[in-house]
């Protein structure tokens, strides 16, 4: 049985959505900005619980007064749920917050069916996306740093006392223990592989580095339309859909500029409010495309009423990357940011929207709109740096004339007796090799 089907295997499972809604410490009471916010955070929340493949037959937001230790919300809020799950037959409740493992046990007594919390959907859902070797080991990781917490005697198979010797344990060891040293020790393994895959990235990036192409990275809040934007300017055929992380493994394609120079485009995880801590660390190595990236596009959905806190949301995660002792993005990052909305096409087409935002671009990945400006700047960014060199190449030098118009941007030609006379703009790494040729 999957987390998406009943017992039969044939009717998906019935499932409710549940919200303890904490209002914002400066929203009051029947505040309009507290309900529109309460509002979108249901329907993240219904749309994650959707994306497993459950049948979602209620949903309903529960103002949070004080946080109970054993339920989270009062008993009478409890009870109320309860009846509703019975008259809907719910087999499984998403919970959108953070439950402790005894508030979890205390849940499903009460309501008699499976509860998860917001961590533990965010992780089925990864999952399932995961494709990739590298994916695959950052869900596990992320899903037993999580299962350890859960560990908690109040299951009797996990009380039992059990003999045994090597590595069933030694005698008197009970099952939680041994339950908790094995998940132990599948998590250092993990690290180990996932420290091996961090290597690799960083072999890849020194062998981009000398070719080299600039990398330009999409980021945004899940579901923001990162990868139709990535089809769109790639050609690619990223698995693209109306639903939330839809991507989870980083993919990466060429992209030709108006100037004529290539970057590469990298597509990658989507970010979200209250991302599980275990995933922040889990996905570093993922995010470290972030952080080597020259240009990073900031993906906005300008159409989605909580647009703000979703930017907030994602600069907050970009920010937490750049701190600490195994900070993996560099400081000055924010001056590498070009934000973009998109999907304006629901909001009365790119002019409509781009009064909106000062500086932004405009786009709508689905119709196309908006792309070229997109192009020409990051060919802006991108040239910002860089710096103007006359060059004079003998006509015979066909391999240096196509290694400036591959890395450079050539502005002026004039051929003539005396050879190719070029006016090149390159980064200045560029200029070095340039000049280093041969040497």
């Amino acid at each position: 049985m999957t987390a998406a089907t009943d017992e039969t295997g044939g009717q998906p499972t019935r499932a409710a959505v549940i919200l303890p809604f904490e209002k914002p410490s400066r929203v009051a009471i029947g505040d309009a900005g507290g309900q529109r916010a309460a509002e979108a955070r249901l329907a993240e929340a219904v749309g994650l619980a959707a994306s497993i493949g459950v049948a979602i037959v209620h949903s309903a937001v529960h103002p949070l007064r004080e946080r109970r230790p054993s339920t989270l919300m009062g008993e009478g809020q409890v009870e109320i749920i309860g009846r509703a799950l019975k008259e809907q037959e719910v087999g499984v409740v998403v919970v959108d917050a953070s439950l402790t493992p005894v508030q979890q046990r205390n849940l499903e007594r009460a309501w008699g069916c499976k509860v998860i919390d917001r961590t533990g959907l965010i992780l089925e859902i990864f999952g399932e996306r995961a494709a990739t070797k590298e994916g695959t080991l950052q869900v596990e990781l992320a899903h037993l740093e999580y299962q350890r917490t859960r560990l908690v005697r109040s299951w009797t198979h996990l009380e039992r006392q059990r003999g045994g010797f090597g590595f069933l344990g030694g005698p008197g060891e009970s099952q939680i223990e041994i339950d908790r040293r094995l998940i132990g020790d599948r998590i250092v393994k993990l690290k180990k592989e996932l420290e091996q895959v961090r290597r690799t990235r960083g072999l890849h990036r020194s062998a981009r580095a000398r070719v080299p192409y600039p990398v330009v990275a999409l980021v945004g809040y899940t579901n923001a339309g990162k990868s139709t934007l990535f089809n769109q300017l790639t050609g690619a055929g990223v698995y693209a859909q109306d639903q939330l992380f839809a991507t989870l493994d980083p993919t990466m394609r060429a992209i030709r500029l108006p100037s004529g120079r290539t970057a590469i485009l990298s597509d990658t995880v989507g970010f979200i409010s209250d991302l599980p801590t275990q995933l922040v660390e889990a996905f570093r190595a993922t995010l470290e495309e972030v952080a080597a990236a020259d240009i990073i596009l900031h993906v906005r959905d300008i159409a989605h009423p909580d647009s703000a806190a979703q930017r907030a949301d994602v600069l907050g995660v970009m920010a937490e990357m750049a701190e600490g002792p195994n900070a993996s993005l560099e400081a000055g990052w924010e001056g590498r940011i070009i934000e973009v909305l998109n999907k304006a096409d629901l909001l009365g087409g790119v002019d409509s929207v781009a009064r909106r935002v000062p500086g932004a671009v405009s786009v709508s990945a689905l119709t196309g709109e908006g792309l070229e400006e997109l192009r020409r700047a990051i060919d802006t960014r991108l040239s910002a740096g860089m710096e103007t060199i006359e060059v004079t190449l003998p006509g015979s030098d066909g391999a240096g004339l196509a290694w400036l118009y591959q890395h450079g941007e050539v502005l002026a030609r004039e051929d003539d007796d005396d050879g190719v006379r070029l006016t090149v703009r390159l980064s200045p790494a560029d200029r070095a090799r340039f000049d280093g040729r041969g040497a």
